[in-house]
């Protein structure tokens, strides 16, 4: 190399218009030429840290031998990544950018090619002789995209003509009878299925898979299949049904004056098909039912002692059409009687009214008892206060209590409530609500419990997750192990998975606790045992386990960390939420779903509107990925600020002086 051809610090400070003195005093001082001795010293560094990087693959030569040959590269990459991160680097950047060498800040994939190209430009810079140690370097830039790009492919399949990032969508519980939903998301661009055993049941879950493979056969490209486990998910037990009460109301202009009657169904109690108009439904009895004719009055007293009538405005095989003019209130013990005289009983009671799950009302300040078990309420002597009542809600994993302190945190509905231990008791947790919406926050049933502060020892797999997996090991591509904590939990899995001959079945690894990011090398040295693996990055949990304001740094750390062991990731969670349920994004969720371009693989909920989310994903992922390659950004031509554009013209406009005004 010409040393002639770098210039000097004080010529470079030249260049750039600014003098030695301007610059921070932290940086390496001036000396009007190369400063051998700063070389010299950034080269014994540099050496060091190699050294300790090799080393480094001894203390972990256990794991090393577990790891299948397919990532054997990419595990000791890992390895040398985490002792680059062991310390803080930043001094060391500082030095090598002031020489205008790499900083080693985007050396996650190739870790140890990266080190060593630098140390080979500082050798040569002080005239000292390099030998190149290409054989010791488990993956360079080029073939660390390769193993990368292997490894994506082995889980997730190849990717889509046209786009680089697949799409994951999340199947609704009616895609098990409904081809055709599952026809048109696939038709739409769908990589990948996800279902979610946490929700329906077996055999729901084999008709969503073969309806994936009938669509994907039809359309004519490969679609995979990943199966989550349930895992041990805290979530809130039953809460007591609020008193059932139903009531319709017509629709009133500005004036009051009824623009719209209030509409109901009555069927046979224990019907489930609608009757066409009603936006409710009541079960009656069926011999009462078939009396009815259109035009029939039925009298009743309502819930407030309201004297109401309802009309028949339609019949057919499901049932009847009746509406009103007035506001009703309807109970079980509600009495519809018709006017007309005919044969048969005149009037019936309300057999079935639509079911309203119950919901504890939470404020600030509250206590709530949180149980084993049940349902109930339970009383509590206080000596100041007297005898009150404290709302009660049972937790689906008890275990749990033995293993909480006094003063932790407690999180409710994916952190919307949150509250503290402050009593810990045989058969229940007292615990302070600290945060809830100014009027309250309602807390129902099967809504998640997450304990951020306390050291959960916990198995990754429950009872009903060995039983699922008969089931996920015959029809899946990829499992996702939930909650997972612990090297353990994946080898668990993995020989549960091997035991029923799954041995080619994929593993996705859901870092959504915050034991699982602190032990996340550990888990995917762990995965590296199999053939195929992936980690997906649930940030609603992550979210609440972490912390909303941390939430960003621990998402790009898993993402290094994911880079570094040239394993595929998945982008997961609210991704487009507000177009996919209500057809209109936010711009805050278009940004995010740029950021999934990072990523190998980016998820989507279930919504009614889930094929627009779909359509609009797939577009910014194109155009997002001529921009982008993980940290790397692009330097792809600018169309808007081209030579052709109107800005450039505008730019390049020659000056023209106005008469008797002379341009300075």
């Amino acid at each position: 190399m010409n040393d002639n051809l770098i210039p000097c610090r004080a010529e470079s400070d030249a260049l750039a218009g600014e003098s030695p003195a301007a610059i921070d005093q932290s940086s390496p001082p001036a000396t009007g030429n190369w400063d051998q001795q700063i070389c010299q010293t950034m080269i014994e560094e540099l050496w060091s840290l190699r050294e300790q990087m090799l080393a480094s693959e001894q203390a972990f030569g256990e794991q090393l031998a577990c790891v299948s040959a397919d990532y054997l590269p990419s595990a000791r990459n890992l390895i040398h990544y985490l002792v680059l991160r062991q310390r803080d680097r930043r001094p060391l950047q500082e030095k090598l950018a002031w020489l205008g060498l790499s900083s080693l800040g985007h050396a996650e994939s190739h870790v140890l090619a990266n080190l060593d190209k630098v140390l080979g430009i500082l050798h040569r810079l002080t005239g000292q002789t390099w030998v190149e140690r290409s054989d010791q370097e488990p993956a360079g830039i080029y073939s660390s995209r390769r193993l990368l790009d292997q490894h994506t492919a082995a889980l997730l399949g190849n990717p889509p003509r046209g786009r680089t990032v697949r799409i994951m969508v999340t199947l609704p519980s009616e895609a098990g009878q409904d081809y055709g939903l599952v026809h048109q998301l696939v038709a739409a661009g769908m990589d990948i299925a996800r279902i979610n055993c946490a929700h329906d049941e077996a055999p729901t879950w084999s008709a969503m898979a073969n309806h994936v493979r009938r669509a994907a056969r039809a359309v004519g490209r490969p679609v995979r299949i990943l199966m989550d486990l349930g895992g041990p998910k805290l979530r809130t037990g039953p809460v007591e049904t609020d008193a059932c009460v139903l009531r319709i109301k017509p629709v009133r202009d500005k004036f009051g004056r009824v623009v719209e009657n209030a509409r109901l169904g009555l069927r046979p109690f224990g019907a489930t098909n609608p009757v066409a108009g009603a936006p409710v439904h009541v079960g009656v009895d069926p011999e009462w039912l078939d009396q009815l004719e259109v035009g029939d009055v039925l009298d009743l007293v309502d819930a407030r002692k309201a004297r109401r009538s309802l009309r028949v405005i339609a019949r057919e095989q499901a049932g009847v059409l009746v509406e009103s003019g007035k506001t009703i209130y309807f109970v079980p013990e509600t009495r519809l009687r018709r006017q007309r005289i005919r044969h048969g009983r005149r009037s019936t009671q309300l057999i079935e009214l639509p079911f309203a799950p119950g919901a504890l009302l939470l404020r600030c300040g509250d206590r709530l008892r949180l149980i084993r078990s049940g349902t109930e309420h339970a009383i509590e002597s206080d000596p100041a206060a007297g005898w009150h009542t404290i709302p009660t809600i049972a937790c689906t994993l008890p275990e749990v209590f033995t293993q909480v302190c006094i003063g932790e945190r407690i999180c409710f509905d994916d952190g919307h409530i949150g509250g503290v231990i402050r009593e810990i008791l045989p058969d229940a947790l007292i615990i302070e609500i600290v945060q809830a919406g100014p009027n309250g926050s309602r807390l129902a049933g099967d809504k998640g419990i997450n304990l951020p502060d306390s050291q959960l020892d916990l198995p990754a797999l429950t009872g009903k997750d060995i039983e699922d997996l008969t089931v996920i090991a015959s029809d899946a591509d990829l499992v996702g192990l939930s909650f997972v904590q612990r090297g353990s939990d994946v080898e668990a899995l993995r020989e549960r998975l091997d035991a029923l001959g799954a041995h080619d079945t994929g593993l996705m690894l859901k870092i959504e606790t915050r034991r699982a990011f602190e032990n996340l090398p550990e888990l995917l040295l762990g995965a590296m045992a199999s053939r195929a693996a992936g980690v997906m990055i649930a940030r609603g949990d992550l979210a609440v386990e972490c912390g909303y304001e941390r939430l960003a740094e621990v998402q790009e750390e898993i993402l290094w960390a994911a880079e570094a062991a040239h394993m595929p990731v998945i982008w997961a969670t609210q991704v487009l939420e507000t177009l996919a349920k209500t057809g209109q994004p936010s711009r805050a969720e278009i940004t995010d779903a740029a950021m999934g371009e990072r990523a190998e693989c980016v998820m989507l909920n279930k919504g009614p509107h889930i094929l627009d989310a779909m359509r609009a994903l797939d577009d910014i992922l194109k155009r997002m990925q001529s921009h982008q390659k993980k940290k790397r950004s692009l330097l792809r031509a600018l169309a808007a600020w081209s030579p052709h554009s109107h800005a450039a013209t505008a730019l390049n406009k020659p000056t023209t002086e106005r008469p008797g005004h002379r341009c300075k």
